[in-house]
């Protein structure tokens, strides 16, 4: 009956989920803040404040240029296809051998139809993920303005030998998943803005939307930098032409994945990952198995927290009768305990 009750509202429990997972990401700037005198409230106040202001400037300065460009994309793809023969020998040879130039003009030609005839269903799935948005900055504001009182909860919920290390096992889960976010946010603008830089360089159109691709790509582990770099040199080769502005471009965005793979998220991540590329490969896949992209960004802090949590049960348990609590390092914590254990609180 129970597993009845939870499957029937899986939908639920993965919003909850997800909002708690972006709670926690935010609870390292939110505690920062709280270090230096901000009250919690006022601190999850600024943070939002700070989020909505980003999107609004993303949206005020990138979103009209972004629908014109990608529309654009879209109404000249067809004339694009059409004179890749005229451009490329390469693609000449190809077309004539397996009939390629007839299918990609089939496929440019349907695509504005395809676009007209499912725009109410395009309609409707944006209208469907942004309630689901919206619910889950809602629960992830509750969730974020209660933290220091669940990871209370959660330490209070041991027995007492178990408490400290209850209390290290939640400190590292919150530290893994905040410092693993925000880092890879950082990693993925730095992407996006190397790649639209490159494009703009090398002339190919539709930068914005291209270098949009390339941000949110490589959010993916492992394969989403190259999923974008393959994105990129297939319009590239589409609009210009297979050389210089295709290869230039892949040429570009390969010299700064090494960059990014060896200096720049060892740099930014250096606190969050230390797994095998194996069990990040692994962790990436299962995730977005379940939760698609989400899960994909989800699984690998989940990944090395289970990993440091394994670590820590590693260590034996102080003997029974050993002192409960620790002094901690955070002042809401710290504040909390005194609270529960002063006489005017009981």
């Amino acid at each position: 009956m129970g597993l009845i009750v939870l499957w029937t509202v899986r939908g639920v429990l993965a919003l909850v989920l997800v909002a708690l997972f972006v709670a926690v990401s935010l609870d390292p700037a939110v505690r920062w803040l709280v270090r230096h005198r901000v009250r919690r409230p006022v601190a999850v106040g600024m943070i939002l404040l700070v989020a909505l202001a980003a999107l609004a400037g993303l949206v005020i300065g990138v979103g009209p240029p972004l629908v014109r460009q990608a529309g654009q994309l879209v109404a000249d793809l067809p004339g694009y296809i059409g004179g890749l023969d005229e451009r490329s020998p390469f693609f000449r040879e190809l077309s004539l051998r397996y009939g390629l130039d007839d299918r990609l003009n089939e496929l440019a030609a349907a695509m504005p139809q395809w676009v007209a005839t499912n725009l109410l269903g395009m309609f409707q799935t944006f209208m469907e993920g942004l309630v689901t948005t919206v619910t889950v900055v809602v629960l992830a504001l509750y969730f974020l303005a209660d933290m220091p009182r669940l990871r209370r909860r959660a330490q209070l919920m041991a027995p007492d030998r178990h408490r400290e290390r209850v209390r290290r096992i939640v400190d590292t889960a919150v530290d893994k998943v905040g410092s693993y976010m925000i880092g890879n946010a950082i990693v993925s603008l730095i992407a996006g803005v190397v790649a639209y830089i490159g494009l703009l360089i090398f002339d190919v159109p539709f930068a914005l939307p291209l270098a949009l691709i390339v941000a949110v790509t490589d959010l993916i582990p492992l394969v989403g930098a190259t999923l974008g770099m393959a994105i990129c040199g297939v319009v590239a080769a589409i609009a210009v032409g297979l050389w210089p502005a295709a290869i230039a471009i892949v040429v570009w965005l390969l010299v700064y994945q090494q960059i990014e793979n060896y200096w720049i998220v060892p740099l930014v991540m250096r606190r969050s990952m230390d797994m095998p590329s194996l069990s990040v490969l692994l962790a990436g896949l299962v995730g977005v198995a379940v939760l698609g992209l989400v899960g994909a960004l989800m699984a690998i802090p989940i990944a090395a927290t289970i990993k440091a949590v394994i670590a820590e049960l590693r260590i034996p348990l102080p003997p029974p009768g050993y002192a409960v609590d620790h002094p901690v390092d955070d002042p809401e914590l710290s504040e909390l305990a005194a609270q529960e254990e002063s006489p005017a609180t009981a």
